[in-house]
């Protein structure tokens, strides 16, 4: 999150159940515990795969989850927690698996953590997602953060980075 944009390498080789990538395996199996529920669309095996390495309950729907992980087509950003104007803490994050990531071209991204600006061209999110990233940037310090995974790689967008297409 501290280098928003950045396309990085996971170092370790997971091998999770499909349709789970490693980098969105080894997010959700670093970030969440005991104390996190997890909701994700990847199936009951990776399910069950994510709970007994994160040690995390299972969340029945996104809106219940502190992460929710999608394999398929990510849940709206307004329908995850987006915690309070005291307790922003308590947002949830999404992890997003898309096909592929690619630095240097695609949004431009502008905001803390990124000195002048950063590129990335991110396949497979919704259309619109831009604009709805923008209404979850207006609602800071609430919001929604974001893990965007393709195989090993992975980018974070922390809710106060602004997207600017082309």
């Amino acid at each position: 999150m501290s280098r928003p944009g950045l396309v990085r390498r996971v170092p370790v080789e997971l091998r999770p159940p499909a349709p789970l990538g490693p980098a969105a395996a080894a997010v959700a199996v670093t970030l969440a515990d005991a104390a996190t529920p997890l909701w994700t669309d990847a199936g009951a095996e990776a399910s069950a795969w994510l709970a007994f390495h994160a040690g995390c309950p299972l969340a029945r729907s996104p809106c219940d989850a502190a992460f929710a992980l999608a394999c398929q087509a990510p849940p709206p950003l307004d329908a995850l927690g987006q915690g309070t104007d005291e307790e922003p803490h308590l947002s949830a994050t999404l992890i997003v698996q898309v096909p592929a990531l690619e630095p240097g071209r695609g949004w431009r991204l502008r905001g803390p953590g990124i000195e002048a600006e950063h590129r990335l061209r991110v396949s497979g999110l919704p259309e619109g997602f831009a604009a709805r990233w923008a209404a979850n940037r207006a609602a800071f310090p609430r919001g929604v953060d974001v893990v965007l995974c393709a195989g090993r790689d992975l980018a974070a967008l922390p809710r106060t980075v602004s997207i600017e297409e082309g």
